[in-house]
């Protein structure tokens, strides 16, 4: 079974956490440590023989246009994140629009080839943002990793099917939509890959997870990081709580089990599994109501 393995290339800076205490007016006069720390990532990846999706910000390769083209030449996916990592629901549809076109043509650019692979900041593609998916697919792109289906006080379409999937959108166009992998347990779905999930649970909980999904469920892994994950000596920033606990946590513990996770399971671009899927058909109405619970009722727990 090939899993994706995904990087959401942005700076410590730059996590929606942080928007009360870092305004984008102020990006700019921070030292950023992202080509630093991606370069970790590039040689981690070599070293295990590994290609990934990097979901790009704007913002990163308007600054960084080296290292976007280094990712893609050595044969990495290059994908979108948008461009400010503004959470879609706290933009309009016009806006909205404005900053994926403007990303998603400047990435172009870099790589020399179209970009088909999108994900939202922070998964904030939620029950009250769905029109933005029809957005995407106007844009030209075919497949979509935002959409997480856990409850959580940021994002989440809790009851969303957990299998990738095409969606019929609205305008009468298809996308295809890889959710970030949950495993079901207790009635409710449990999420098991990466972030600061990665670092909070101990490595063999994870593992068992993906072996869980891989060999009982059959699903490919949807697994993401980002550099900053990979960085426990970046800046330490003014934030309390929550938001503080999940971000700093186990900084250290990161490149050890990736490394380790990268040698368990194979791991390929999101493109390559893609194209290798049979699909569920859904509509935008199957998002709406609590409707899906059926589709995994049958997934038994690890």
């Amino acid at each position: 079974m090939r899993n994706v393995v995904s990087i959401d290339l942005e700076d410590y800076f730059q996590v929606s956490a942080f928007d009360s205490v870092i305004p984008r007016s102020q990006w700019d006069k921070f030292a950023s440590r992202v080509e630093r720390n991606t370069q970790i990532l590039l040689e981690l990846f070599s070293r295990r023989q590994v290609k990934a999706t990097f979901f790009v910000l704007g913002w990163i390769g308007e600054r960084y246009p080296h290292l976007i083209r280094e990712i893609s030449n050595l044969g990495h996916e290059v994908a979108c994140h948008g461009y400010s990592h503004k959470l879609i629901y706290q933009q309009t549809p016009e806006e909205f629009r404005g900053e994926t076109r403007r990303a998603k043509a400047l990435l172009e650019d870099l790589v020399g080839s179209k970009i088909y692979a999108y994900r939202a900041a922070s998964y904030s593609v939620t029950r009250r943002s769905l029109w933005a998916l029809d957005i995407l697919a106007e844009e030209g792109f075919l497949f979509d990793s935002s959409i997480f289906p856990i409850v959580h006080d940021r994002y989440g379409i809790p009851d969303a099917c957990r299998r990738p999937f095409r969606i019929k959108l609205r305008n009468g166009m298809e996308l295809t939509e890889f959710p970030i992998s949950t495993i079901r347990m207790f009635g409710i779905n449990l999420p098991v890959a990466g972030g600061g999930y990665f670092r909070l649970l101990p490595y063999q909980i994870t593992k068992a997870a993906i072996q869980h999904l891989n060999r009982r469920e059959r699903l490919p892994v949807i697994f993401y990081l980002h550099p900053w994950e990979f960085d426990p000596e970046q800046p330490v920033q003014p934030v309390k709580g929550l938001s503080r606990y999940r971000h700093y946590l186990n900084l250290h513990k990161t490149e050890p089990r990736f490394l380790q996770l990268l040698s368990d399971f194979t791991f390929c671009p999101l493109r390559a599994v893609a194209d290798s899927m049979d699909y569920e058909s859904l509509t935008v109405q199957d998002l709406l109501p609590a409707s899906r619970i059926s589709l995994i009722e049958g997934s038994k727990p690890i």
